[in-house]
């Protein structure tokens, strides 16, 4: 068999090292500025550690809040912890990088997507009227094909 170049894990590689460069950044410095964070993750990822309340209300994913109130953020190569406010009630989480499915951050309309073969492609809705911009990777590792190039000039304006 030949040797192929895995593109679309060596890219979750590198946008899981972008979240983990961020959060480094405001382990460090705090939140600059306007910045805050949607995160949503997989409940049922196997080294996801949260109550188990949260895992009965939110038994699939969950989307957590980094913004006003957050304590005792730490960032590790394999993810990261951190404690938040549910309604009065401090609870702290660990949240690996394998099982975060989105990262956004609305103050400058950036986001990351993680998708895999059981994702629906139709789930984002893409219109010209959205604001977020989303970079999207599907990883399908027993149904690759030839990837088509597409020219940029013809979008330049």
């Amino acid at each position: 068999m030949p040797r192929t170049i895995d593109y679309g894990n060596l890219m979750h590689r590198a946008m899981r090292s972008l979240i983990q460069e961020v959060l480094n950044d405001v382990e460090a410095n705090g939140l600059p500025g306007e910045h805050h964070f949607f995160i949503t993750f997989d409940t049922n990822h196997p080294e996801v550690k949260i109550a188990d309340w949260l895992v009965d209300r939110y038994p699939g994913e969950m989307t957590v809040v980094m913004q006003h109130w957050y304590e005792n953020l730490h960032v590790t190569d394999e993810g990261f912890s951190v404690t938040l406010n549910f309604g009065d009630a401090p609870e702290p989480l660990y949240i690996p990088y394998d099982a975060i499915k989105t990262f956004v951050d609305p103050s400058v309309e950036f986001g990351l997507r993680f998708e895999t073969q059981e994702d629906e492609l139709d789930e984002i809705d893409m219109d010209d009227e959205d604001d977020e911009e989303i970079v999207s990777i599907e990883v399908e590792e027993d149904d690759r094909k030839e990837a088509d190039v597409v020219s940029l000039d013809s979008f330049r304006k």
